[in-house]
């Protein structure tokens, strides 16, 4: 289990991690989530211990992280900006990764340079951004980490690399309870893919949830009236977090299990209504309207 305590972490006057409190379960998908300038990579670096924590602590598995040889050796980890040797290859690079690292599987590391699109025997130097991208991965997956920390994994490369990637990632997970915190600003790639979501904000964590809480007591209505019935009194038996009303049709998200919300709606008579399913940027957006956050100067 990775912990973090009061983390904190700064660059001169600016606090880039400001007193974080969070906890990642043992082979989980942990999204960390929230726009440029957020802390994102800063959390992600001071999991790798490659940053030295100003305040508070983190550890994994009750070991700090910091210049803590033990747990480094079992962590893997990939950042947004990838720099690899210029003239190597994929091929000349996992041969001296094969020899750093006591966990190499040089039979999986085949195996995946075979699944991804990308030439294991051109020099890096003459590679795209996704196709490095590609390489960095197969390289972090070959010797079969436990911990793999990914920054902007998706970035550059296409959709059916990343939902090949999306794939290898939940297996290792299944497979060996391999842990992943991945950083992104695109809350769309982390729909049914992560367990848990954070989203940072000026370096501070407001909010954190599984994904089954996020979505389960959070519902999008259309119904249609023959007779509208007054907001007023609609919000009187309803949690309503949004509404818009179009003609005799209303659409409104609202807090709540699905037979809850629709049992109460049907006192007003609707003609007809229906559950519609929401985005996790939605979601994700009304439980922060719910914690207090003006979202429009959050995301603006």
């Amino acid at each position: 289990m990775i912990k973090c305590k009061q983390l904190t972490k700064r660059f001169g006057e600016l606090k880039a991690l400001d007193s974080v409190d969070l906890s990642i379960q043992t082979g989980s998908i942990f999204g960390l989530v929230g726009s440029n300038g957020a802390g994102k990579s800063t959390l992600l670096r001071t999991l790798a211990g490659v940053y030295r924590p100003d305040g508070g602590e983190v550890s994994v598995n009750d070991m700090p992280v910091f210049e803590e040889r033990e747990v480094k050796a079992r962590t893997r980890f990939m950042p947004d900006e990838l720099v690899l040797p210029p003239t190597h290859t994929l091929l000349s690079m996992g041969r001296e990764l094969s020899k750093l690292y006591e966990t190499w599987d040089e039979a999986w590391f085949t195996e995946l340079c075979q699944r991804f699109p990308v030439n294991e025997k051109a020099r890096f130097q003459s590679l795209s951004k996704g196709n490095r991208r590609q390489a960095g991965f197969i390289l972090a997956l070959s010797s079969r980490p436990e911990l793999l920390l990914l920054d902007e994994v998706f970035d550059g490369i296409d959709p059916v690399v990343r939902r090949l990637v999306k794939q290898l990632i939940v297996q290792e997970v299944a497979d060996r309870r391999m842990t992943v915190v991945l950083a992104s600003h695109n809350l769309r790639e982390m729909e049914d893919f992560c367990d848990t979501l954070a989203l940072l904000h000026k370096g501070g964590l407001i909010l954190e949830k599984e994904l089954d809480d996020l979505s389960l007591h959070l519902q999008r209505v259309q119904a249609v009236f023959t007779e509208m019935p007054p907001i007023e009194a609609l919000e009187q038996k309803l949690c309503i977090t949004t509404y818009e009303q179009t003609g005799s049709l209303i659409t409104f998200v609202a807090r709540g299990t699905r037979e809850d919300v629709l049992a109460a709606l049907e006192q007003f008579g609707p003609t007809f209504k229906e559950t519609v399913p929401l985005s996790l940027e939605e979601v994700f957006i009304s439980e922060m309207e719910a914690a207090g956050y003006d979202i429009d100067k959050i995301l603006g």
